[in-house]
């Protein structure tokens, strides 16, 4: 689908947001001054909820004085709850001389560096729901929101998908105050700025925008406030709900959007003007723009010497050329242009495959299905089971299906290498596998000429895609050093002294300049 058309539905989707709000709203509920009526709102909410808490109480000297908190069972810390709210409420003795009662507990007794004061029930269903505690008094119209959070959660790991030989080990987790927390104490600047999100109308998922407001392009990001705004769904359970919904080129198989679950990834994207969403309840967090090159950046490059991580690099795109045309070009080679194989192997070829019944095609195709069966199923099953599991495979069916007959040697080499070399890349494996089935057809069907017009086609539309306004393949054909310093290779921080001039459009200047020679 093309850019204009993907923003047509997103404007249509926000114009029809308001009606949909409108028709999920709940009930107009409002606060009495009678704990008694307040109670029975709160049963009438949460009914049938049996984690919903009512916990009545008094003050022990002036018993008058009824109160009664509100909480999720699971969602609080008890101990919050008993110390800090309850017990000093049920000993305090001067509760009685206060005219402002409500206001007294609030501001002198209530041990708590979070507390609200609002009549909106809307808010105080919310707080609950989020794991807060709603404090209500006999006689006030108004209630207290303390903050009483206390759900279990993993600690801080480094990610299994981003493992790093040297560098930070901490990565995200489902808790988005830890996940911000981890992203401050790396940029320890009032710049970095954090703007919250509700979306969802069943799941109301707190979703948070990060920036660096002195570096940042405004443009893009009044771009990503739009599409969020204009999200209308019942939930968003995960960030990659958020990256299907806003994503340019919604139908393209390459991804404008990143994601990483590293907080020194994500600290990095935001000083070079990158803008990073967060999702409560998700250790990933998405980065745009995101351009074509990312693919085969890590953050293992920065961390190591330059020469070895130009190098690295260099191998992760030789890597992604070969496991998306090894294949292809093995059946061209085969199929139509044996004259350019020496002849010597041709002949070993031609010996493998008597008494195989299938086209190259077919048995290339077939054993390109059974690999990705095999990787699909080592992935789902428990880590000790998934290696045994690859070996066998490997070795196992391999060998088995070549003494068989049914697939020649020459075609499980092949697809061997393209599937070792496809790990080198995993940013790009989904791709990988539909642009090398993709170069396989035409192959099949027009030798060399077709896997020559499928790459050029791959070209021109990687050419086309743009992320948030920036080109997806920024940098491709530019012979500037400042903007060729970070894609195929990665040069020294030192050189390094400009951000991508299309990202940070406001501030591209890095570092100045030092004593060294550019």
């Amino acid at each position: 689908m093309a850019l204009g058309d993907a923003m047509f539905f997103r404007k249509k989707a926000a114009k029809d947001t308001e009606n949909k709000k409108q028709q999920t709203r709940s009930p107009e509920y409002t606060l009495s001054k009678s704990l008694e009526s307040n109670k029975k709102l709160f049963n009438e909410i949460f009914k049938n909820d049996d984690t919903f808490v009512m916990r009545f109480f008094e003050n022990q000297k002036f018993t008058e004085i009824k109160c009664c908190i509100l909480f999720i069972d699971g969602m609080v810390k008890n101990e919050i709850i008993n110390d800090n709210i309850i017990q000093p409420v049920v000993q305090n003795t001067m509760l009685k001389d206060s005219g402002d009662v409500i206001g007294t507990i609030q501001n002198q007794v209530l041990v708590s560096n979070d507390i609200t004061r609002t009549s909106d029930v809307d808010k105080l269903i919310k707080a609950i729901i989020t794991g807060d505690t709603v404090f209500l008094l006999d006689g006030s119209k108004e209630a207290l929101v303390i903050k009483t959070f206390g759900i279990q959660t993993r600690s801080i790991a480094e990610p299994e998908t981003e493992k790093v030989i040297t560098g930070p080990r901490e990565g995200f987790i489902e808790l988005m105050t830890v996940n911000l927390t981890l992203i401050r104490r790396r940029l320890g600047t009032p710049d970095l700025k954090f703007k919250f999100m509700t979306i969802g109308v069943q799941t109301q998922t707190k979703v948070c925008v990060c920036y660096m407001d002195n570096v940042v392009n405004h443009k893009i990001l009044n771009e990503l406030y739009q599409r969020l705004e204009s999200i209308d769904i019942d939930g968003i359970l995960a960030t990659h709900y958020i990256k299907e919904l806003i994503k340019d080129s919604p139908f393209s198989l390459f991804q404008t959007i990143g994601f990483t679950e590293r907080p020194d990834v994500v600290a990095a994207n935001l000083l070079e003007g990158r803008i990073a969403v967060l999702v409560d309840g998700n250790p990933t967090a998405l980065t745009l723009p995101y351009t074509f090159w990312e693919y085969f950046q890590t953050n293992d490059d920065y961390y190591t010497c330059f020469y070895f991580a130009s190098l690295s690099r260099l191998l992760r795109i030789i890597g992604f050329l070969i496991t998306t045309g090894a294949p292809a070009i093995y059946v061209s080679l085969v199929s139509y242009h044996q004259e350019m194989i020496p002849t010597p192997l041709l002949l070993s070829i031609s010996s493998a495959r008597q008494g195989v019944p299938f086209p190259t095609v077919v048995e290339t195709i077939l054993l390109l299905f059974v690999f990705e069966l095999l990787r699909e199923a080592a992935v789902r099953m428990p880590s000790n089971v998934s290696q045994a599991l690859s070996i066998v495979g490997a070795l196992v069916l391999g060998q088995a299906s070549v003494e068989a007959k049914i697939v020649s040697a020459p075609v499980v080499i092949a697809v061997g290498i393209s599937g070792i070399t496809g790990l080198l890349v995993p940013k790009i494996r989904g791709e990988a596998v539909f642009l090398r089935l993709f170069f396989l057809i035409l192959s099949a069907f027009l030798g060399l000429h077709g896997y020559v017009i499928g790459v050029a086609y791959v070209l021109l539309h990687l050419c086309e895609i743009r992320s948030f306004g920036v080109p997806y393949t920024v940098n491709l054909t530019s012979f500037d050093p400042q903007d060729i310093k970070d894609t195929v290779i990665r040069a020294p921080w030192w050189y390094m002294k400009l951000r991508p001039k299309l990202i940070a459009a406001d501030n591209i200047i890095r570092q100045k300049t030092t004593g060294r020679k550019s």
